[in-house]
């Protein structure tokens, strides 16, 4: 049965991306101060400031539950659909990420990555259920030892990178940061049917902390 290691803390405030968007913003409020231009740099400050939020990178316990699915994204759980994955019957969980949460993404589960494949696509509004299937995603086929799991970081109308940290044949741990999506977005979670599913549409989740689901 694979189990979690502990993750180590890391003492990064926020993901690298962070810094090169909001560096320019930051570089640029520092000039106009030092020009006397009071009010362009207080709303350049203001514009690095929310810059730095949206990539901010927080510290995250997962549960020590070795039978615990946990969510893979902040944000709030929009639908549970049945749905099948090359034959096999199963259930879907999407996630909506507003602009204001966390945007970094995390393994739901321990495992082995088989494949992470990219396919570009439309830019629905992330809340449609056709951007499940339509959107530009990044998908993710996972080897948990309990058999395979799926999940994508998909695009939407704001959002229109998605990011993977992680490579085929990459051991993922538990609640581990595996990419990023930005500005706004949707993450899909499928299980198998036989999956114990504890979360509801409409809840509000945690990336790498939430149990969204059990194993039998």
């Amino acid at each position: 049965m694979l189990r979690a290691p502990v993750i180590a803390r890391r003492r990064q405030l926020m993901v690298r991306d962070g810094y090169r968007f909001a560096g320019p913003p930051l570089a640029l409020s520092i000039i106009a101060a030092l020009a006397g231009w009071v009010g362009v740099a207080v709303a350049l400050f203001v514009v690095a400031a929310l810059v730095a939020y949206f990539f901010r990178d927080p510290e995250r316990k997962a549960p020590a539950d070795p039978a615990a699915v946990v969510s893979p994204a902040d944000g709030r759980v929009t639908e549970i659909v049945p749905e099948s994955f090359e034959g096999r019957p199963g259930r879907r969980i999407s996630i909506f990420l507003a602009i204001w949460n966390v945007h970094v993404n995390r393994a739901p589960v321990s495992g082995r990555l088989e494949r992470v494949e990219y396919r570009p696509g439309k830019f629905y509004a992330a809340m449609r259920s056709r951007a499940s299937s339509e959107n530009e995603q990044n998908v993710f086929y996972l080897d948990t030892g309990r058999g395979r799991i799926v999940f994508k970081q998909v695009a939407g109308w704001i959002a229109r990178r998605v990011v993977s940290w992680k490579s085929p044949g990459d051991s993922l741990v538990l609640g581990e940061r595996i990419g990023l999506i930005r500005f706004g977005s949707r993450m899909d979670l499928w299980l198998p049917e036989d999956a114990e599913i504890r979360v509801r549409p409409g809840q509000t989740v945690a990336g790498g902390r939430s149990v969204v689901a059990r194993w039998p």
